[in-house]
């Protein structure tokens, strides 16, 4: 799951770098000075990480399966995030543009990914007077 979400957000910001025209790095990933709203750049990885909380919605559909399951994968998700950028900045994230973006983006993501879950689930149920013949069929 954790590769997936990695993998779509790298390829998003690196598309997000490439419309700015910025040079690509892991900064835009793990640093947490490079969410601003001040340029085009800050702006683009903002919606890259935003775009990203629906691709890994469906990555939790696709992958989980499970309603219940979706709240701990996405905030497994975010903390180990969390972890990643406090050892690659070698400070505790302090800005709070980082924060709201994660906050949002997470909830997306659980929200998302339990809409989803639970649509499948919901179809995987029967109801209905044909469901309860073949029940009583067996």
């Amino acid at each position: 799951m954790q590769c997936c979400v990695y993998f779509t957000l790298g390829l998003l910001v690196f598309i997000a770098n490439k419309l700015s025209g910025d040079n690509y790095a892991l900064d835009h990933l793990f640093e947490y000075h490079e969410i601003h709203i001040y340029d085009l750049g800050g702006r683009l990885v903002i919606c890259a990480f935003v775009l990203n909380a629906f691709v890994a919605s469906l990555a939790l559909w696709c992958i989980v399966r499970r309603a219940k399951l979706c709240l701990d994968f996405s905030c497994t998700f975010h903390l180990l995030h969390l972890i990643i950028c406090w050892w690659y900045n070698r400070s505790f994230p302090a800005n709070a543009s980082w924060w709201l973006l994660n906050v949002i983006t997470a909830t997306i993501m659980c929200i998302g990914g339990e809409f989803l879950c639970l649509q499948s689930e919901m179809k995987e149920i029967p109801v209905g007077y044909a469901a309860l013949n073949q029940k009583s069929d067996v």
